[in-house]
């Protein structure tokens, strides 16, 4: 992988290229990514002489399997403002790489931990299915959501609702990093359905579409069947 630096309404010396490869290290950003694709460094010029001390600014983009990450910065010269944009993005890819230390590194509760660690679980029966509110035997029955539980079990019950803004698959992926989840649930700007991103193994994502048939709405509608009268 190369770093492509352009510069926009403004030259870039060749001095300036080389500093550019060495400030930005590949192999230290590939470290903290490995999934890079490429490596963008965009350098342009504000004419106007009351931002002198801002004039010059350096964008530096990175595209990954990932979201995009955009590190920008303005300065009186192109070198303070790459200096600057480096220090930026190399914070925002130790966080992600965090993050995804993090992830891997959680352990994983047992059943038996679950009513120490989550509130409001349920109990289920040797069926997996809820215990009946009638069947007490000394435990108390506990009401969460729309379903009826008795004691302590492995099943977290949890209804929430949100209001969402239809939005694209890079946007749910940024969203999805962002909140440092592997899972997120979104309403698809194109097909205007349901539909959840998802960390595979990896840095990989997956995405699962939700689309309504129209025969199998009709056929568990209440009102669908019913005798035919001569």
């Amino acid at each position: 992988m190369d770093i492509v630096v352009k510069g926009r309404k403004t030259e870039v010396p060749e001095r300036f290229r080389k500093h550019v490869a060495e400030k930005l290290n590949l192999e230290k950003i590939q470290k903290l990514d490995g999934k890079v694709i490429s490596l963008d460094v965009e350098v342009s010029k504000e004419p106007n002489p009351r931002q002198a001390d801002r004039c010059d600014r350096v964008e530096i983009t990175l595209r990954s399997r990932g979201p995009v990450i955009r590190a920008e910065a303005a300065a009186s010269d192109p070198y303070a403002a790459l200096d600057l944009a480096a220090e930026k993005l190399d914070a925002q890819l130790r966080k992600q790489h965090d993050k995804r230390y993090t992830r891997r590194g959680s352990r994983r509760i047992s059943a038996a931990e679950v009513p120490d660690v989550v509130p409001g679980v349920a109990t289920l029966n040797g069926n997996g299915q809820p215990v009946p509110a009638g069947v007490s035997d000394g435990v108390p029955t506990k009401k969460i959501g729309s379903l009826e539980v008795q004691g302590d079990g492995p099943l977290v019950v949890r209804e929430k609702t949100h209001v969402a803004a239809p939005m694209t698959l890079d946007q749910a992926l940024y969203e999805m990093e962002l909140v440092g989840h592997d899972f997120y649930l979104f309403v698809d700007s194109e097909t205007k359905e349901p539909s959840v991103v998802y960390r595979r193994h990896a840095y990989d994502y997956g995405v699962i579409h939700l689309s309504t048939d129209p025969m199998v709405a009709q056929a568990q509608s209440p009102e669908a069947g019913g005798a035919l009268g001569g």
